[in-house]
């Protein structure tokens, strides 16, 4: 299963470009609406286009699904397409070009130059009055930067993606809030966030052990927003050789970012795993798994742990970890109320970057909207030795509709921020940490392993050290050779220890853990996957 290249941002892995101008889709449009509008005026098209339908959107999108996929040609001009990393990072826009800038609206929308590993340009329409125009971007809207030759770069041909702006910090800045680049990936942020994770519009047999299929959003309409607007929405097409779907957006900025989706996705092929609402992060070392890394910082990672409120109720606590083989976790579920890769340890001194503040990078949560059904959430980590590669994937797997002819109707709401957990009544977990079993300065056994679990907050605060607190210790593939709970002193914080020796030196062990008090629960679920050493 491959990995993503944070240093490549996001890989554009499969292709689709269907020049405006001469679509059999919609007719011919002016290519700049208003070269140069005055200040605070309203640019306007030159001339109407068709009018825009979601609904019309997703019958095209599942009449496509019912034809043969065509491979789409790159057709680069041969100067961009031999873009290299350093060269392509030359091309920046021009921020008094973004479109809306001029008519001081809160959001602002800014495209990405094609080439190097962004070989097949989007379409980026507006919908301005309920009719759909181009954006009319050029060359003009980007700067070359040395080595580059400006007059090599004359002819624009056409958008890799956008990103938004607003002002999220501040409000006489516009902030970048969201980005849409490579297949389909986007990132997102809350207030005071730095990008981290991402998000991913579909995954087509991720660790499936098949090759993976990489669905592209190939065209965007965008409802060019009211000038004071808190919000913003609009719309995708996504194809890919097995698949093809629509997908509506709306993008609701603040200290908790909120994206609302809703998508439409009809599998024109037969898939072995479908991956909704997919996840994509990065997890090197941490404080229960930095085996093999010989770093000054204590831990390297977007996110931490995956989360999952069950329909029952029951909440998940996963910490990360960087297996020495590919490491999959399946959690079967019907009716799941939400999912997400979180940052829980927003402490800087754990991370001691001062360039890359991890301890500002996001948590995702994904809130199903009515009802998923039967299926599991899927967490697979991907071994990785450098924090440029993204390797961990999360997603909800759907336990039907896997063959040709299927369809997909679902809604869900994603929440980017610091803390997307908000006041939970249970104990959380606040840190794991692991290590060689037994009595130390005693010779290791390999097939024993430590686990120290801290659990605070909630139902825990108050409740003395003589308090029964009880434990519920499931293990799999093991056996518990010591086991102590105890209250720590002068704090509200309970620590579990336990020692587990394997019983299958072949297989992982599965563990987990929970807190109760007098029938009642107390604490959220600790999980973990004791895999083999790096």
């Amino acid at each position: 299963m491959p990995m993503i290249d944070k240093r490549r941002f996001l890989t554009s892995s499969a292709g689709f470009l269907s020049l405006l101008l001469g679509s059999a889709a919609f007719p011919a449009f002016a290519q700049k609406a208003v070269a140069d509008a005055p200040e605070g005026a309203e640019a306007q098209p030159a001339q109407a286009g068709p009018p825009f339908d979601w609904n019309a959107l997703v019958a095209r999108m599942k009449a496509k699904a019912g034809t043969a996929y065509a491979e789409p040609e790159s057709r680069l001009p041969e100067v961009v397409a031999a873009l290299g990393y350093d060269a392509h990072r030359a091309i920046r826009y021009r921020p008094e070009q973004a479109l809306w800038a001029k008519e001081h609206r809160n959001f602002e929308l800014q495209a990405f130059y094609p080439g190097w590993v962004f070989d097949h340009p989007v379409e980026i329409l507006e919908i301005v009055d309920g009719k759909v125009r181009p954006m009319g971007f050029s060359a003009d809207d980007f700067e070359y930067r040395a080595p580059l030759d400006p007059a090599d770069f004359q002819v624009f041909p056409g958008a890799a993606g956008f990103r938004l702006h607003y002002p999220l910090n501040r409000n006489d800045y516009r902030d970048e809030l969201i980005t849409f680049l490579g297949s389909s990936y986007f990132r997102a942020l809350g207030r005071g966030n730095v990008y981290g994770l991402s998000a991913r519009g579909l995954a087509v047999d991720t660790a499936a052990g098949t090759e993976e299929e990489f669905p592209r959003f190939t065209r965007f309409y965008i409802e060019r927003p009211e000038r004071d607007a808190r919000q913003i929405r609009f719309y995708a097409e996504l194809e890919s050789p097995r698949v093809a779907g629509a997908y509506a957006f709306t993008v609701l900025p603040g200290v908790e970012t909120l994206v609302d989706v809703e998508a439409a996705i009809f599998l024109r092929g037969d898939v072995s795993r479908l991956g909704l609402a997919p996840l994509t992060s990065m997890y090197l070392f941490g404080e229960n798994d930095r085996t093999g890394f010989d770093d000054f910082r204590p831990e390297v990672h977007d996110n931490d742990g995956l989360a999952m409120l069950r329909a029952s109720g029951e909440r998940i606590w996963r910490p990360l970890t960087n297996p020495s083989q590919l490491q999959l976790s399946v959690f079967s579920e019907t009716d799941l109320r939400g999912f997400g890769l979180l940052q829980r340890d927003r402490v800087a001194d754990n991370y001691l970057d001062t360039e890359a503040y991890y301890e500002r990078r996001p948590s995702l949560w994904v809130e199903p909207v009515g009802d998923w059904g039967p299926g599991a959430v899927l967490l697979a980590e991907i071994p990785s030795d450098s924090e440029a590669n993204d390797n961990i994937v999360a997603f909800w797997m759907p336990e039907n509709g896997l063959s040709a002819g299927s369809e997909h109707r679902l809604r869900y709401r994603m929440t980017w921020a610091r803390d997307v957990e908000g006041d939970v009544p249970l104990a959380r977990v606040l840190r794991t940490r692991t290590g060689a079993g037994g009595v130390a300065a005693v010779e290791n056994d390999q097939d024993m392993r430590k686990f120290l679990i801290d659990f605070t907050g909630g139902p825990l605060e108050g409740l003395g050290e003589d308090a029964a607190v009880d434990v519920a210790l499931h293990v799999g593939n093991g056996e518990v050779v010591h086991k102590n709970l105890s209250k720590m002193p002068g704090n509200d914080l309970w620590r579990l220890i336990v020692d587990i020796r394997r019983t299958d030196a072949d297989q992982p062990v599965e563990l987990a853990a929970s807190l109760g008090f007098e029938g009642k629960t107390l604490s959220e679920t600790w999980t973990y996957q004791w895999g083999h050493a790096r």
